[in-house]
């Protein structure tokens, strides 16, 4: 009988202490952020009884893929269960064990207290006061007082009635300044119970098990989708003969409801979220449709387009401060992806904000020329062309140029190329004049009986006003036919290398300072008269 209530006696306390639950928070240790998500790894520490116990975790994502949620326990920890959620309410939920809470309370409590007697003390004189009114009535009404006798009561109602009500006024105004200090002892035990970084709404409720009770650490793991990075860069060169520094960055948004603090950061270029089953091809059956209608616009190095600005750029102490940031960065290429581990601790709020994330500062050895492509701009391009590329590990993003100094816009860099070289454009050079003009009197419309012949011809012109001399690639081009009716003639190719597939036209021009040269083309179209050619 004894060891049956013994047993009964344990299970039962058991079952109560594990009724109320134990609640603990989650610090941040790292961060893996992904194109479109976050891996987070955090903390927490708990002291568990023996038995069963169900373990609140605070300060987690707002938002947490639950299939990735991983819990770390000790060997004689078995963690039974495990659930996300946003909207646990309990009145356990307020850490009252904390000293700094617990003192505030007490103080609370003597204020209420004296608050209490001070209410009584009021209700006491207001009694009094109305019973002296009363009796006043009473006297009055009494004739059988002689006026000396009234006058004495009078004396001492209005003595008395006024002592009261002085002591009312004095028991208010203690009331009134007790109410302000309860009303701040209020606001810091909010502030108290608010204390450190801001907490989420995201929770997860463990349910636990350990045959020994002690104090324990959990390691938390899991994936929230609202994180997100991507990368840009700083072009630098001084001129020409100098190599580009690449300053490698990143843009790290994150609003996971936790702040981010000293938190040690991995970015990756994978994506977790991404479907990874491989493809099945199928059955290709042909069907009858309608013809689709694309808007034909003219897209010939349409990444080149960032206009050059004069706005004066010194980066140099920018770039002195973040030149050390190599030291810190690791970059780590593996079979499907590459990632980046920071050494050094990042703090990142939970805002929707960019955060600018220095990772590598890289020297690039460039060879640079002139582009142009008078038919589209009338402006020469320097490009940077680098060999080798792959080895800086380099995603497709935005970048800032800086040139000589100067800010002189934004390119973007793609690296998803076939090609062993790159092309960085380094921004327009107004020291350049390119002009492309129709030479009329070589230029017309002939009619042969069911043909229209149609000629055209362009001088393109090209000076250089720079102090050196420079090196471009000048290209230009005819049309190609697609119908056996429209026959194309290339009459005059300037000298230029000739691609008769794409009828791109390219020179490989060499100005010296102040020079000019002079190129013309010049091609016939013939096609039946009764038709139209859109694009001509």
């Amino acid at each position: 009988m004894k060891k049956i209530l013994v047993l009964t006696l344990f299970y039962f306390a058991t079952f109560v202490f594990a009724q109320k639950p134990i609640f603990t928070t989650a610090k941040i240790k790292s961060a893996t952020v992904y194109s479109n998500s976050a891996e987070l790894l955090q903390s927490a520490s708990v002291t568990l009884p023996t038995g069963t116990s169900e373990i609140v975790i605070k300060n987690v994502a707002d938002y947490i893929n639950e299939n990735t949620i991983q819990i770390g326990a000790p060997a004689n920890v078995t963690v039974l269960s495990v659930q996300f959620t946003r909207n646990f309410i309990s009145e356990y939920e307020i850490d009252e064990s904390n000293p700094m809470i617990k003192k505030v309370r007490d103080s609370i409590v003597l204020i209420e207290k004296e608050m209490g007697k001070i209410a009584n003390e009021k209700v006491s004189y207001s009694k009094t006061i109305d019973l002296l009114d009363k009796n006043q009535n009473v006297a009055g009404e009494n004739s059988g007082l002689n006026v000396t006798e009234l006058i004495k009561l009078v004396d001492y109602y209005r003595t008395k009635r006024n002592e009261l009500s002085n002591l009312v006024d004095i028991l208010i105004e203690k009331e009134k300044k007790l109410k302000d200090v309860l009303s701040k002892l209020n606001s810091k035990l909010e502030l108290n119970t608010q204390k450190q970084e801001k907490t989420s709404q995201g929770k997860l409720v463990l349910q636990v098990m350990t045959d020994v009770a002690s104090s324990v650490n959990l390691d938390i793991n899991y994936l929230t989708n609202n994180a997100s990075w991507s990368p840009f860069y700083d072009l630098r060169a001084d001129n020409i003969n100098s190599p580009i520094n690449l300053m490698y960055k990143a843009k790290v948004i994150q609003n996971t409801g936790i702040d981010w603090k000293k938190v040690k950061l991995t970015l990756s270029s994978g994506n977790p979220n991404q479907n990874n089953t491989a493809p099945i091809l199928q059955a290709w059956l042909l069907r009858f449709g309608y013809p689709r209608v694309y808007n034909n616009s003219n897209a010939v190095y349409n990444s080149l387009q960032g206009q050059v600005s004069g706005v004066a750029y010194d980066k140099k102490k920018e770039m002195d401060d973040e030149s050390s940031i190599s030291n810190y960065t690791t970059i780590n290429e593996n079979q499907l992806n590459i990632s980046f581990d920071i050494d050094i601790p990042y703090d990142i709020l939970s805002n929707g904000k960019a955060h600018s994330v220095a990772l590598k500062d890289l020297k690039l050895p460039a060879t640079y020329k002139y582009y142009a492509v008078p038919k589209a701009e009338k402006e020469a391009f320097l490009l940077a062309e680098i060999s080798e590329y792959s080895k800086f590990n380099l995603l497709p993003g935005e970048a800032n140029i800086i040139f000589e100094g100067m800010y002189v816009g934004k390119t973007m860099i793609n690296p998803n190329q076939t090609s062993d070289t790159i092309n960085l454009s380094m921004g327009r050079d107004k020291k350049i004049a390119i002009k492309r003009e129709k030479i009329a009197d070589k230029s017309g419309t002939k009619f042969l009986s069911s043909y229209k012949e149609q000629t055209f011809t362009y001088d393109i012109t090209v000076k250089n006003n720079k102090k050196e001399a420079i090196e471009m690639v000048l290209k230009d081009q005819y049309p190609i036919s697609s119908d056996k009716e429209i026959t194309i003639e290339l009459l005059d190719n300037g000298k230029a290398k000739v691609n008769a597939e794409t009828g791109i036209l390219t020179w490989d021009v060499k100005l010296g300072a102040g020079e000019t040269k002079k190129y013309r083309i010049s091609y016939k179209i013939k096609y039946p008269k009764d038709k139209f050619i859109d694009n001509l």
